[in-house]
């Protein structure tokens, strides 16, 4: 099944969606094709060339979301640094810290788990910041962001005709 980029009015990718969907949303007049794929769609009636990118033509209010509280989004929060020494590292070596210790009344929340990698969490233990004699670089607080567009694609896998919409930070 060939996957259909579905862009917001300013030209920003929100979706992935089906090339059936984009049809759907092509003859309800929602969208307009900005790219094509060389290949081609045909019906009893039409032939036409299968969408690639589809903009939207109304704006639409996206209800605000509240950030999932899960590891990957704690770790993105983070931005993939250990909050006591402040190097970066992989998803895999890094694990979270309750700031203030589970067996001391401690919760599981945004406000008290931060990234950390392996020697800071065996150094600090089950004592808080101040009592490890640590300090952390950044107060954990809930993310006020949620990602416009999250799905697995690379470099590598991105359709051609989608390549000028979707970026990437060298960070």
């Amino acid at each position: 099944m060939e996957r259909v980029l579905l862009l917001n009015q300013s030209y920003e990718p929100i979706s992935v969606i089906s090339w059936k969907k984009a049809i759907v949303l092509l003859t309800l007049e929602k969208v307009e094709i900005i790219n094509e794929y060389d290949r081609n769609i045909r019906s009893r009636f039409l032939v036409m060339k299968m969408p690639a990118v589809v903009r939207l033509l109304k704006a639409f209010r996206r209800p605000r979301k509240r950030v999932k509280f899960n590891r990957q989004n704690i770790l993105a929060r983070d931005r993939w640094r250990c909050s006591y020494c402040g190097k970066k590292f992989s998803a895999k070596e890094l694990t979270y810290d309750h700031v203030v210790p589970k067996s001391r009344g401690g919760k599981t929340c945004w406000e008290n788990i931060v990234t950390c990698c392996i020697p800071c969490n065996s150094k600090k233990g089950d004592k808080t910041p101040q009592e490890a004699n640590m300090r952390i670089r950044k107060r954990p607080t809930r993310p006020d962001w949620v990602p416009i567009f999250t799905t697995s694609l690379s470099t590598k896998s991105i359709p051609e005709p989608w390549k000028q919409f979707c970026f990437w930070g060298d960070d």
